[in-house]
């Protein structure tokens, strides 16, 4: 057996998103690239598919399949080759009714991902849609959570783009053989020495388990003393109660926000601020607005869980590889520079209570932080509340892009917008991908929860409005 043909194990945290997967919680993420228009794109397309369908080639991790579809937290999953892989399934072509515009682009998007991938086939998806207004066209692609994280999914998409305007050769990502590196796993040599492999990880789960609980009851009880190093830190239970934490149906809104990365990097520098701080300010700021008209703002701060990449340096990707802190959005502070000093300095508390954490106690903190949303899906199906309260309020994540400009087959990507995961108790996820001079955000909401979604994007730009407004640092 050829080791690309081997089994893959599955760990414990890639688990995680399998355990997460119900009707409605869906755990798939996705892009969106939208290109400019360029002579003869469309045909060239359509020319691209028919090519791909003669001679389909497809190389992992795109043609495995979980071993155990129907039973998704058996310690023996994993995932295995595809031997009746199905490119049509997987491949599809779309176009948007007339005039095919923006708007058009979100509703067809929101569509796409209020549907489950089909996890008895490899868990992704690529569109590619036709009929934009400009005369451009767009490629949204979804994969399971299970088989990526961002990091890997961002160097996965790569693979598709060029940074040559003249590559008309480029194949399309799921075509690319995968980068050298060392095998993940490989297949244990009986069922006996797998299922002992997996209760040994199962085992060291739990120890870090413990010493996330350990970490828990710490920042409650750092939170609760208020020292001076401590004051700023988000405790796991602050949270407020806001209409954005119910529980969830099956049916998204996608909405999109673009803006200059040299500008956001600018006024940054002005305040004395990261980048992220600045985006975690932005949607504090237009949470704050969304909120007030509806009447809903709570006197307390929303509160962000915050995925952080803790991959050790020099590391491919591959799987997941991902803590998170909690951070206060501010939307309780009316002045933009008050509302960024604060954010500020509970990013800066909460990374630092991350810096005394091993990789797998950090995995283990953040898996705890996630656990009241688990809760809520254990009871989803009995339709019972839940006792818990959320430790947060929506998902804030960032994920850095390439810097230059790339291309497909000669027509020029103008952006990269990010499609992630609500779920039950934060029926709102705000993720930021960097790409060249753009900041590219991606608002993915719960339907019912979450009306006028496009509203709380526009609200972005007023917030950053306000800040490039105002002068010295916080």
């Amino acid at each position: 057996m050829s080791e690309q043909s081997k089994p893959r194990r599955i760990s414990l945290l890639d688990s995680v998103f399998l355990y997460g997967e119900t009707p409605s919680t869906m755990m798939h993420v996705a892009s969106l690239l939208r290109f400019a228009p360029s002579p003869g794109a469309a045909d060239d397309l359509r020319a691209l598919v028919e090519q791909v369908r003669r001679e389909p080639v497809v190389f992992g991790p795109w043609n495995r399949k979980l071993r155990h579809p129907a039973a998704l937290t058996t310690p023996l999953q994993a995932w295995i080759l595809d031997e009746d892989f199905d490119l049509d399934y997987h491949l599809r072509r779309s176009a948007l009714p007339s005039p095919g515009d923006e708007r058009e682009l979100g509703i067809l998007v929101s569509r796409l991902h209020s549907n489950p991938l089909d996890l008895s086939r490899p868990p992704w998806e690529m569109h590619l849609i036709e009929g934009m207004q400009d005369g451009g066209f767009a490629i949204y692609t979804k994969l399971h959570h299970a088989l990526v994280d961002g990091y890997t999914g961002m160097k996965l998409i790569q693979r598709s783009l060029s940074t040559d305007p003249d590559d008309r050769q480029t194949p399309l990502m799921f075509a690319v053989p995968p980068a050298e590196r060392a095998p993940r796993s490989s297949e244990p040599t009986s069922v006996l020495s797998e299922t002992l492999d997996r209760i040994s990880e199962i085992g060291r789960g739990i120890r870090t388990a413990a010493s996330a609980a350990y970490q828990v009851g710490n920042a409650v009880s750092q939170h609760i003393r208020r020292t001076d190093e401590t004051e700023h830190l988000v405790g796991p239970v602050q949270a407020p109660a806001t209409i954005l934490n119910r529980r969830i149906g099956r049916n998204r809104r996608f909405a999109t926000q673009q803006f200059s990365l040299s500008e956001i990097k600018s006024l940054g520098r002005r305040h004395g601020a990261t980048v992220n701080d600045l985006c975690l300010t932005i949607v504090g700021g237009s949470l704050r607005r969304f909120l007030l008209e509806l009447g809903e703002l709570p006197e307390q701060p929303l509160i962000a869980f915050v995925p952080v990449n803790i991959r050790p340096k020099g590391d491919a990707g591959g799987g997941n590889a991902v803590g998170a802190i909690l951070a206060s959005l501010g939307t309780d502070i009316a002045d933009p520079v008050a509302r960024l000093a604060a954010v500020a300095a509970s990013t800066r508390t909460g990374k630092a209570q991350l810096e005394g954490m091993s990789q797998d106690a950090i995995t283990a903190y953040s898996a705890a932080l996630l656990s009241p949303a688990g809760v809520q899906v254990g009871l989803s199906y009995a339709k019972l509340p839940s006792p818990i309260p959320l430790a947060f309020n929506v998902i804030v994540s960032n994920v850095p892009g390439p810097r230059e400009p790339y291309y497909f087959r000669g027509s020029e990507l103008q952006a990269m917008y990010p499609v992630s995961i609500p779920v039950h108790g934060a029926a709102l996820n705000v993720t930021m991908m960097s790409y060249a001079d753009t900041l590219n955000f991606g608002f993915v909401g719960d339907r019912d929860a979450i009306p006028h979604l496009q509203r709380l994007a526009v609200y972005t730009g007023q917030a950053l409005a306000e800040l490039e407004g105002t002068t010295g640092a916080p």
